[in-house]
């Protein structure tokens, strides 16, 4: 059984304990945007510029929600870093569909935009693409320690606690592991999202239930592993339109035990 180690608070972003919603409801204030290129080869639009609008706060059944339009690669970015806390998000996914049903909660982001993929910084994802909600996906340099079982054929790693704890990055034995199980709700319906980050562990949660532990979280730098344990949050536009409900983020100083064992 693995034992939940408490760690000091480092409350930078935070303003008071409990919950804290990252959406004013009202506008982006608080947030950076990045906007790739319109289409394949061409110049990013860039910071803080969006004449597609693929980021806005629009009503949904007469409440405030985030909505991505999915429309063109892009970043919308947190200002401020945050270490040490638990994010709940409640998005689903809209009927507009430019490739596929396909974004990410990006966390641990640190350096410039079009690190990863030539859109977003590196970071670690919690994937939201529909039939993969819950895989980790190493963003740009970022680094982590999975444990993982190997497919038959060699070319997929998925997610187990029994599994031999695998290095995950670019240039390492790979760049996803996949998650567990499958515990997404039909389209239409909302998904709740629960990320749980402490020192260099991460756990992702999937409507209640326990897809992905991150372990040794790290950015590569000059081919040594340094320790990631800290950054912005990202939320992904790839391909189809969401709503985000609620972003909420609290500080912690510990991940509830029944998660981790």
């Amino acid at each position: 059984m693995l034992v939940c180690v408490v760690l000091s608070l480092a409350a930078s972003g935070f303003s008071q304990k409990g919950m804290k919603s990252l959406l004013n409801g009202k506008n982006l204030k608080g947030w950076d945007t990045y906007i790739g290129p319109k289409e394949k080869g061409g110049v990013p639009v860039g910071l803080n510029v969006d004449p597609l609008k693929i980021f806005t706060v629009v009503k949904l059944d007469d409440a405030p929600v985030l909505r991505i339009s999915g429309e063109v690669n892009a970043s919308i970015a947190t200002q401020k870093e945050y270490e040490n806390y638990h994010i709940r998000m409640v998005f689903k996914w809209g009927d507009k569909i430019t490739k596929q049903l396909n974004s990410g909660l990006l966390y641990h982001s640190y350096g410039d935009f079009g690190a990863g993929l030539d859109v977003w910084m590196s970071s670690h994802e919690l994937q939201l693409c529909t039939g993969k909600m819950g895989d980790s996906y190493c963003m740009g340099k970022s680094y982590a320690e999975i444990p993982a079982v190997k497919s038959a054929d060699g070319k997929t790693y998925t997610y187990s606690p029994a599994g031999e704890k695998t290095k995950f990055g670019q240039g390492q034995t790979a760049p996803i592991a996949a998650k567990s199980a499958d515990y997404e709700s039909p389209k239409g319906e909302w998904n709740v999202i629960d990320l749980y980050c402490l020192g260099r562990t991460s756990v992702h949660v999937v409507n209640g239930k326990v897809n992905m532990i991150n372990y040794n979280s790290g950015k590569i730098e000059n081919g040594a592993v340094l320790p990631l344990a800290k950054g912005k949050i990202q939320l992904q536009s790839e391909g189809g339109e969401l709503f985000v409900k609620t972003l909420e983020i609290e500080p912690i100083k510990v991940i509830p035990a029944e998660l981790l064992n």
